[in-house]
């Protein structure tokens, strides 16, 4: 059975780690008691006491004043409600460890305290949101009825409708340009009933802050019954940003032609902007819904860990402290206030009418996504399956190969410069993450949450190990067969075509449109890859920089990729000329490229997030990622001239430094070891796991593992084995040491919220009020 206090960390929401309750310091407090406790009970027995313990009982029962202390019972503790809403608990019997007691009962109300107080400003700061909304909603309602009724009456009543809008860009940076002229275009104005009112757009100042900081379409300012209210569409993506040039674009010439023909500020509304704002709108909603249940968690893992602390002091102490606290912490406002539930309600009512057809159903999909289904014996019968026949499969395909030699050191021989060793690194990768969510789950770290998976769509540690024995077992499968066929004296030039057709079929799987093999897990994977591709122009969001740190593990995967499009492209592979794209001067060029590609990507993500957030640790990272495109520059450039020694001294150099930055990173950084004050020596003062010598050996192993780039200029191989295959071997030892650090670096996001990422993100929403000198 788990212990509970496994079970609260593992549901605590990393960004509000520090505002739950310190269960840990509770049970620090608590053992001291116990301990202290036990000693005296030792002492107690070995005292020889001449007085009967049925004396000693009814003595502690009897008053002074001739009455009972039975008939009236005297609690062990009183807890007192001060100003502003603290608690401060009195003992009120005396305990054999006074000041243990004392102490644990100072920690408890502080926690109380602090409870209540962070409880307080989320459900203000969810109110305000929630108020915000309401008002947004009732602005893009009253719109919606003035486009219909534009689009009824353009033709016939168009005078009847006349507004101003104005363009304006906010600045990222919260800065404002005073030289920076704003452009006037003049739009179509409709006449709003007078529930649109400018008081109802206010928002919170944090809220306000948060959305001030992302870039913005040019601001639309409609003139509202004498209020001017503004229509800000962010530029999160590129082909937001695209539309909104090419509407601008259309619009002013659209503009430029009405002058002439019904006169000066006179367009029709955008239905494009009206449906942008909606979707804002109903994001905003669901980040609300998604908050508020998180504060009714937050609520109850609180309240939880209070009852499961106080039942363990009874149970020592023999005292019913219990009943009494616990009314306390039942009638504390966290508890007892039903604003968040009423909040709730109201916000699933307004999402169910205004953006599911008031199908309940369908908003429960985006509202609360339920999680799958348990897994069938199937799937782990599948999984036995595959695994065994792809050992079978290897053993003969390993025998097969040596008896044929062919992975002998031949100049000719250039059977690994295939697609195999590209889908044998992806497919290790995808295990090892497999792997990875069999540790986070054991070590109660909410994975989920960290990546934001949807629970109807994310992939569990079974699914990932079924694909992974299903794809090897038909790679090694092909592997042995294409190797049969060469035994039995068919040319390589007949059997080119097995491996390409084999990528092919992986690749055509990658992308089917149809509703088959995992179809929201591959289209989540596309969009990532496109976002990291783009990474300049996207946000930045946990899934994304994860990946990325995935791809620079598999530099060598790309660069034999490259190799394998070019054999196939290029035809290479009808004349079996191996050597046709190594000597092309592109492909030289191309291979500099895709070995630093992963770290480029990767320093355009630090400088985004630098970008969105201003924080410098982001600068500092990038420059982590130029030093490792520098190093992977200089073997490449050795690896044209391998005779030059200058090469070979700026790979030496470029090497090392990029190793002493890329290791500081890793354990300072990602991990968050090497705290030199912490209590457990050169790590952290939080653990995960209870065994300290797996940190220093997983230390270790990384940094011999982050020395693997000196085999380029030892030129060491196995003895007797052909270079390729030394080659792979090094990649899978960088992809088995991603798979080691993608561990500590989620359990330090778990402990620490080293990312800084929001557990429930703030949406601009698109109504903004304006000053008239605005």
């Amino acid at each position: 059975m788990v212990k509970f206090s496994k079970q609260f960390e593992g549901q605590l929401i990393p960004e509000w780690k520090e505002a739950f309750v310190d269960y840990r310091q509770l049970k620090k407090d608590f053992k001291n008691i116990q301990f202290l406790n036990n000693n005296n009970s030792n002492d107690t027995k070995n005292q020889n006491s001449s007085v009967p313990n049925s004396i000693i009982s009814s003595l502690r029962n009897y008053s002074p004043f001739g009455h009972h202390q039975n008939g009236e019972h005297v609690p062990p503790i009183q807890v007192h409600r001060k100003l502003g809403s603290s608690y401060d608990t009195e003992l009120l019997e005396q305990f054999a460890e006074t000041g243990a007691i004392k102490e644990f009962f100072a920690c408890l109300d502080q926690q109380l305290n602090k409870v209540n107080k962070f409880y307080r400003t989320k459900e203000n700061e969810f109110m305000e949101r929630g108020n915000s909304l309401r008002k947004q909603m009732d602005i893009l309602i009253q719109l919606k009825f003035a486009f219909q009724d534009q689009q009824g009456s353009i033709d016939k009543e168009y005078h009847s409708i006349s507004c101003t809008f104005s363009n304006e860009e906010d600045s990222v940076r919260n800065r404002e340009d005073p030289e920076e002229e704003t452009e006037e275009i003049s739009t179509d104005e409709i006449q709003f009933s007078d529930s649109c009112r400018a008081d109802e757009v206010g928002e919170p100042t944090q809220v306000k802050r948060e959305e001030e900081k992302l870039r913005t379409l040019s601001g639309r300012v409609i003139n509202c019954q004498g209020k001017n209210l503004r229509i800000n569409i962010p530029l999160t993506t590129p082909l937001r940003t695209f539309s909104a040039i090419t509407y601008l674009v259309r619009e002013d010439l659209i503009n430029q032609s009405r002058k002439f023909s019904i006169g000066a500020g006179k367009v029709h509304i955008n239905q494009t902007k009206l449906r942008h704002s909606e979707k804002m709108i109903k994001r905003g909603f669901i980040e609300l819904y998604k908050g508020l249940e998180y504060l009714k968690l937050y609520r109850n893992l609180n309240m939880l860990a209070f009852m499961k602390i106080l039942k363990k002091f009874d149970k020592v102490t023999s005292k019913q402290v219990l009943p009494i606290y616990l009314k306390v912490v039942e009638s504390s406002y966290f508890n007892s206030s039903d604003k968040v539930i009423k909040l709730s309600d109201e916000v699933e009512e307004l999402f169910v009418r205004n953006f599911a057809g008031d199908d309940r159903k369908k908003a429960s999909k985006y509202l609360r996504p339920s999680h799958r289904h348990k897994e069938s014996h199937s799937v782990t019968f599948f999984i036995g399956l595959f695994g065994g026949c792809f050992l079978a499969l290897l053993t003969g395909y390993v025998v097969m190969a040596h008896l044929s030699g062919l992975y002998k050191p031949e100049q000719d021989s250039l059977y690994m410069e295939t697609v195999y060793p590209v889908l044998g690194l992806i497919f290790l990768h995808f295990f090892l993450y497999g792997c990875n969510i069999v540790a986070w789950r054991k070590t109660r770290i909410n994975y989920s949450f960290i990546f934001e998976l949807v629970p109807t769509k994310e992939l569990t540690y079974r699914d990932i190990f079924l694909v992974c024995t299903m794809a090897m077992t038909t790679v090694v499968g092909t592997m042995l067969l294409h190797l049969t066929l060469l035994t039995k004296g068919y040319s390589y030039a007949q059997l080119q075509h097995i491996p390409g057709l084999l990528i092919l079929v992986f690749l055509l799987m990658l992308l089917c449109p149809f509703n088959v093999i995992y179809r929201s897990t591959r289209y989540r994977f596309l969009c990532t890859i496109r976002n990291i591709i783009f990474s300049p122009l996207y946000k930045v969001v946990m899934q994304d920089f994860f990946v990325a740190d995935q791809l620079c593990s598999q530099v060598p995967m790309l660069r034999n990729l490259e190799y394998v499009a070019c054999y196939y492209i290029s035809g290479s592979y009808k004349t079996l000329d191996y050597g046709y794209c190594t000597r092309k001067n592109y492909y030289k060029d191309l291979a500099y490229a895709v070995s630093f590609l992963p770290y480029y990507w990767r320093a355009m993500q630090c400088a985004r997030r630098w970008f969105d957030e201003g924080e410098r640790s982001h600068l500092v990272n990038l420059g982590k990622y130029v030093s490792a495109m520098l190093a992977a520059g200089a073997k490449v450039a050795y690896e044209k001239d391998g005779s030059s020694n200058v090469g070979w001294l700026c790979v030496v150099i470029f090497s090392t430094a990029a190793t002493v930055y890329q290791l500081y990173w890793d354990f300072v950084r990602d991990w968050g070891l090497l705290q030199f004050n912490s209590n457990n020596p050169l790590l952290r003062n939080e653990l995960m796991l209870r065994n300290k010598a797996i940190y220093y050996f997983s230390m270790g192993l990384n940094v011999i593992l982050r020395l693997a780039w000196l085999q380029t200029v030892v030129h060491s191989t196995l003895q007797g084995v052909d270079s390729r295959v030394t080659t792979l071997f090094l990649a899978a030892l960088e992809v088995i040491r991603r798979g080691l650090w993608n561990f500590f670096r989620l359990e330090h996001e778990q402990l620490n919220n080293a990312g800084k990422f929001r557990a429930v993100n703030i949406v601009p929403l698109p109504f903004h009020e304006v000053d008239e000198e605005d």
